[in-house]
């Protein structure tokens, strides 16, 4: 998949993420997908999908924590 596709995904994802909320797990998965594909062509990850995807991580752990 091309650089320019995974810009496109995220962007789309980003939009998701702000259009459904009560699906955060899996766009969080999603997510974790796409910066791995972007680390597979070896570019820098923007640092702020960096930033939300640990955020997430960190939400998540504390909720199985909580349950």
């Amino acid at each position: 998949m091309a650089f320019d596709d995974l810009k496109a995904e995220l962007g789309i994802l980003m939009t998701q993420m702000q259009t459904q909320p009560e699906d955060r797990h899996e766009l969080y998965l999603q997510l974790m997908e796409k910066l791995n594909e972007i680390k597979a062509f070896g570019m820098p990850l923007p640092q702020d999908l960096v930033e939300m995807e640990k955020a997430l991580e960190a939400e998540f752990a504390a909720d199985k924590k909580d349950g």
